[in-house]
């Protein structure tokens, strides 16, 4: 079992930037995929950014360039530095571990952007 807990949502200008952490439980955090998640009202679920254990990045499309996923293994804690958010960026941004093959999730925390 792995629990998730993210922390750093809240509300913030286009154009303003955001850190969200994600603290995850357990002695072996270093070979778990982390990633992050969000998810819009009415919209499905999307994957924002992910990190394999050997450091390896994957972005989504809309992000790159503007987010930053890292990981510090001595702290089992990922991030996500968000800039230059843009409107369309609000949603519930939730944490995600894998760990031999199961998917874990955090309870999520909500990032608003205004125009």
């Amino acid at each position: 079992q792995v629990q998730l807990v993210e922390s750093g949502g809240g509300l913030v200008q286009a154009g303003g930037s955001l850190r969200l952490s994600c603290r995850a439980s357990g002695s072996i955090f270093s070979i778990y995929t982390m990633g992050w998640y969000r998810q819009a009202p009415g919209k499905q679920r999307e994957l924002v950014a992910s990190i394999t254990s050997g450091f390896n990045t994957n972005y989504a499309d809309s992000v790159k360039g503007r987010f930053t996923i890292s990981r510090d293994n001595t702290q089992n804690t990922v991030y996500l530095q968000m800039n230059s958010l843009k409107p369309e960026d609000t949603a519930v941004y939730l944490c995600n571990a894998l760990k031999w093959g199961t998917y874990y999730w955090g309870q999520g925390t909500q990032v608003t952007v205004s125009s």
